[in-house]
């Protein structure tokens, strides 16, 4: 395990981060290392990753079925145990983005490969129905960096970094342009499948539709990171970690405390609020007034 650890850790990192940038065109680049957040991780050279460095948190999940939480990394897919352990799934070193849970087992990402695998630098959308353990390409592979995705119902919409679109799709084969040109960081449902929400860099929250066109903007404090509550309402995060909550529609926000540092995950859901920060991940059981820490990162 040490040599596999010296090979898939830091040599891994850079490796990867070399493939992916000289695979970018230029025009994307900055617009890449901006929403990736890999481009601020510190060198990891002088000693191996261990087996629970989690590097970058890309996203955060609770699966419906097990209760069990994901925490998708720059370094792979992580399980939370309830004594606390915190462990790889299935030893895969797989830089997992846009991650998110559709069912029991079921989970939607992108991302860029583990290195031991003959894939895409571009992973396009993968589906698991294993929770995690395998992966399956579904579309776009070689062609799609999404760096976010949501389901609502039956429909997925995805931001795609490569292209800089919103694109959405039926049947996950076969996807369609709603947007193009203007960088997106998170996504979450608008309690319409025919729409969704989206917010930028610079804490816009904007209102897409599958007819395209110009997005709608919404009034909402500055978030850049949002998601669905259980009870409907929608849950934002801003970018120094103030947290809001607003009705169904996205109206009538309301401070709801903060986030123990700077966000890099968010999720809402009925086993409690968690967030992802440079020192670990977080769980609120009380709709983020108090936040206690159940994963303490490890950046090797």
């Amino acid at each position: 395990m040490a040599a596999l650890e010296q090979t898939q850790g830091p040599t891994f990192d850079r490796q990867l981060r070399r493939r992916r940038l000289v695979a970018l065109p230029g025009a994307v680049l900055a617009t890449f290392l901006l929403l990736s957040g890999c481009a601020g991780e510190q060198d990891r050279s002088a000693a191996p990753a261990p087996e629970a460095a989690l590097g970058h948190v890309h996203g955060l999940g609770t699966d419906p079925g097990s209760g069990t939480l994901y925490v998708a990394s720059h370094l792979g897919v992580f399980t939370l145990a309830d004594d606390g352990t915190v462990s790889r799934v299935a030893d895969r070193w797989q830089d997992t983005m846009a991650f998110t849970v559709i069912g029991p087992g079921h989970l939607l990402a992108s991302g860029h490969p583990d290195l031991r695998e003959d894939l895409p630098v571009q992973l396009g959308l993968l589906e698991s129905r294993d929770g995690a353990e395998t992966w399956q390409p579904v579309a776009l592979s070689g062609e799609a960096d999404f760096h976010a995705l949501e389901a609502t119902g039956d429909r997925v919409w995805g931001y795609d970094s490569v292209s800089g679109r919103l694109l959405t799709t039926t049947d996950r084969k076969e996807w369609t342009a709603v947007s193009g040109g203007s960088p997106l960081v998170d996504l979450a449902g608008d309690g319409d499948p025919q729409s969704v929400l989206a917010t930028t860099p610079d804490g816009r929250l904007l209102r897409y539709g599958v007819a395209g066109g110009q997005p709608e903007p919404v009034d909402a404090p500055p978030v850049v990171l949002v998601d669905r509550a259980e009870d409907g309402g929608l849950v934002g995060v801003t970018a120094d970690g103030v947290l809001h909550v607003a009705e169904t529609d996205a109206s009538g926000w309301r401070r709801a405390g903060e986030v123990p540092g700077s966000p890099q995950a968010f999720e809402a859901s009925d086993a409690g609020w968690h967030v992802a920060t440079a020192d670990g991940v977080y769980r609120s059981a009380d709709e983020g007034r108090t936040w206690s820490r159940v994963v303490v990162a490890v950046s090797g």
